[in-house]
């Protein structure tokens, strides 16, 4: 009879995880384990449906005359995203990427504590870079994303029975190299089994 192999310790669940945002092209922090430095700013708390990475792709399938089955399919299209809704609102890296300020803008005046700014009718591309991490206990994936932008916002909600968050869909650009995501992950064994 066969053996199903089965290793617990080779799944992981999103328990806990978190982003950061930093300019256009920052370099990836080149410790997994330690909290990422400046120019790196945390996002923050994120709601309990935590991150999910989209994967939108479109083909074209070219069956030869006489066949009904495709002998050729080609990618057309693939576009990576990350959705996430952000609870701290009023964290200054958050209130950036919502509408599409610079942070700086978004420091308190001195005398007032007040912060103002205006949204553009005409929003510009505001490219910058990303680091996703999820975390399962000892396992870690990381997706660093160098030219990534905000391309989809959900409504706000204003409710006693709600929590304010911004749920933004992040799209993930090619950079230099051709490539728009890389993962870094911690906890992948040899040969696929558990020691």
């Amino acid at each position: 009879m066969v053996q199903i192999e089965r290793s617990a310790d080779l799944t992981l669940v999103g328990a806990n995880g978190g982003g950061w945002v930093a300019p256009v092209r920052t370099a990836q922090p080149t410790a997994l384990l330690d909290n990422p430095a400046a120019p790196w700013a945390p996002l923050g708390a994120i709601n309990g449906d935590g991150l999910t990475v989209g994967f939108e792709e479109d083909s074209e399938e070219f069956i030869p005359w006489g066949y009904t089955t495709a002998f050729r399919k080609i990618t057309t299209s693939s576009s990576r995203t990350f959705s996430a809704t952000l609870w701290e609102t009023l964290r200054p890296a958050v209130l950036s990427l919502m509408y599409r300020v610079p942070a700086a803008d978004l420091t308190p005046d001195q005398a007032t504590g007040e912060v103002s700014f205006a949204e553009t009718a005409s929003p510009q591309p505001d490219r910058r870079a990303f680091l996703w991490d999820v975390y399962d206990g000892p396992h870690i994936h990381r997706y660093y994303i160098p030219e990534g932008e905000v391309t989809d916002r959900g409504d706000v909600t204003h409710a006693t029975t709600e929590m304010r968050g911004f749920e933004l869909t992040f799209s993930a650009y090619p950079d230099a190299a051709g490539n728009t995501i890389y993962h870094t992950l911690l906890g992948v064994q040899e040969g696929g089994t558990s020691s």
